[in-house]
């Protein structure tokens, strides 16, 4: 379970169980990537969108270092010192991340509907990724077993 938390499939691949790892890996990241390719990375916020993490984090240490840089890359730091998405006629300095006049802003939250929809579909890439967790920790018991031999499953063998 451990390794499944630390990245998507990698608790099925300790397991041997390679394929089915590789399918997981690319539907979990495949669907968090896709909210960011939608959204932006703005998606990923976890102080404007504290809530929406927590299940976002359910991704793994990937998760937290999106985050990571979105906070400390793409963001400003206004006068009272707090981090903030920068305004359209805002720029950031960047030796202090500071919000300086002029120039474009690092990072444009996208609008309405398709950063909800990143932000769903990243969340929901965590939440899958709770089920392949706890399917890596508690697998079935009438999973079929992986065959040695070719012959191993055929009458009479």
């Amino acid at each position: 379970m451990l390794a499944a938390m630390i990245f998507p499939g990698l608790g099925h691949a300790v397991a041997g169980e390679i394929k089915r790892a590789a399918l997981i890996a690319t539907g979990v990241l495949g669907l968090f990537f896709g909210g960011m390719f939608i959204g932006g990375i703005d998606v990923v916020d976890s102080k404007e969108d504290a809530v929406w993490f927590y299940g976002q984090a359910l991704v793994g240490p990937l998760a937290f270092g999106v985050d990571w840089a979105h906070q400390e890359k793409f963001k400003v730091i206004d006068s009272s010192g707090k981090l903030r998405s920068a305004f359209p006629d805002e720029g950031r300095d960047p030796k202090t991340g500071k919000a300086v006049p002029g120039g474009t802003p690092p990072n444009e939250k996208s609008i309405g509907k398709v950063n909800e929809l990143g932000t769903l579909f990243a969340t929901l890439a965590g939440m899958l990724n709770l089920v392949v967790i706890l399917d890596a920790g508690f697998p079935a018991r009438d999973r079929p077993k992986k065959k040695d031999t070719p012959d191993a499953g055929k009458a009479g063998a």
